[in-house]
């Protein structure tokens, strides 16, 4: 099934720190490899390859991580030196480190396995690094040791619930005031395209993409994807070629046609208001994605009780935050959601967006990086997470270098609906197709779609 949306996403590499004392020997299990030729010109002719494979699927374990480390080694020589690794807590902290010598014969592969110390609950960076004859490598992973087990230590602001039913009563006292224009250049493939136009809080307009099938039967409703951007992203019509759902993609204030009124360089963005939780941009962008879903019910087309919202990065966090203040919200489906369990991103955790946030506390008078803190925890996914009444189905990966998985755990293990947690362990700000095959197929078994 063709997939219905497009998530955008980015990825970084991840940094470890080296280093440390020898705490673990290693076994080793060298075997000739049959299909490896020995009939190389010379000594200088061949190359060294390694693969890292976890014993465990996601690489997720109940007390100790495993590993096997597979060096092929195609020269007419044997490969010598060492494989060592380095284990890191999520602040680059050195925790465990050790090493073997290895000699791997020529035109052969050597399997090494790797039993790793046992270590408390939480997920922890390991460096693999090879350093034999020809050949030098680092391989860079993540595991985690009953994750299930996380919660954050930053409790929720005990007015939270209070600040977002006032937020949303301002919101209520701004008329809509929809304008519904058909593209009929847009259209494609059996689907008609509308741009709408809407007032959010603080009566900024904010504008939204509507596709949906161009035939309906009589009395017939169509179930709807709201579709929410990430960071700085331009959402587009949604197109495809499904007759049977339509299609809702916000463009919040301040990003891709919301721009228009409300236009902020891209590095502002995320830090603007941040000296007060009553002005942060991020208040004004959760009640966009509110007043949307406010739009789906003014629609009689429409069905109001088959609405699902996904989106990644800042989409992920924005679908959370729907679906835990619109008890309309269906189906959420965020992919890694930013802005989790925010306390924890500090002391080297992340980069982006911490970074920017303290240089931001520079330049306002008598902002503090405690202060800014303090405002963050009522726009913290973990904090919205427990208030979602609706299914979820959500994907990570281990190699996120803006939400790392101790903080998306923060998140999911705050959910109390009925919750999915899709994991990939090679993978960073991004989730892969058998995550986006199951949304797909959960939602349309969900709303009855055949």
């Amino acid at each position: 099934m063709k997939k219905f949306y497009i998530l955008v996403t980015s990825f970084a590499v991840l940094y470890f720190v080296a280093g440390g004392n020898r705490t673990l020997a290693q076994n080793t299990r060298p075997v000739i490899a049959n299909n490896v030729s020995d009939d190389q010109d010379s000594n200088e002719t061949g190359e060294v390859s390694t693969i890292l494979t976890p014993h465990s699927k996601d690489a997720i374990f109940d007390k100790t991580a495993s590993y096997t480390f597979q060096v092929k080694n195609t020269y007419n020589k044997t490969q010598s030196g060492k494989i060592s690794y380095i284990i890191t807590d999520q602040f680059n902290k050195l925790l465990r480190s050790d090493s073997i010598s290895v000699n791997v014969a020529k035109g052969s592969v050597s399997n090494f396995d790797f039993n790793l110390p046992e270590m408390k609950s939480g997920f922890y960076k390991v460096n693999f690094m090879i350093n034999v004859s020809d050949y030098d490598d680092t391989t860079r992973r993540v595991f985690g040791i009953r994750p299930d087990e996380i919660r954050s230590q930053y409790e929720k602001p005990g007015d939270f619930d209070k600040f977002w039913e006032n937020t949303k009563a301002q919101l209520a006292k701004v008329k809509p005031e929809y304008k519904i224009t058909e593209k009929p250049e847009l259209a494609k493939e059996g689907r008609k395209v509308f741009l709408i136009e809407m007032k959010s809080l603080g009566h900024k307009t904010v504008y939204a993409w509507l596709t949906e099938p161009d035939h309906r039967q009589k009395h017939q409703t169509f179930p709807v994807l709201i579709m929410l951007p990430g960071y700085q992203a331009t959402n587009k019509p949604l197109l495809g070629k499904e007759y049977d759902m339509a299609f809702v993609s916000l463009d919040p204030r301040g990003q891709g046609l919301s721009k228009k009124n409300f236009d902020i360089r891209r590095e502002d963005y995320i830090v603007d208001g941040l000296e007060d939780k009553d002005k942060y941009i991020m208040r004004g962008v959760i009640m966009d994605c509110l007043r949307v879903v406010d739009f789906v019910f003014s629609r009689p087309e429409l069905s109001h009780n088959r609405v699902a919202v996904t989106g990644g990065s800042m989409g992920g966090y924005l679908a959370i935050t729907t679906a835990a203040l619109d008890k309309r919200v269906t189906i959420c489906a965020p992919q890694n959601p930013f802005l989790s369990d925010v306390g924890n991103m500090n002391n080297g955790a992340v980069e982006w967006p911490i970074m920017h946030m303290k240089k931001y506390t520079t330049v306002i008078p008598d902002l503090t990086f405690g202060k800014v803190l303090n405002n963050l925890a009522y726009y913290d996914t973990k904090n919205f997470a427990g208030l979602i009444n609706c299914p979820v189905i959500m994907g990570i990966g281990l190699l996120d270098p803006f939400v790392p998985p101790n903080n998306s755990y923060a998140v999911f293990n705050n959910i109390k609906s009925k919750k999915k947690l899709f994991v990939f362990k090679d993978l960073g700000h991004e989730v892969g197709d058998k995550y986006y095959r199951y949304e797909t197929a959960y939602t349309r078994d969900l709303f009855g779609l055949f």
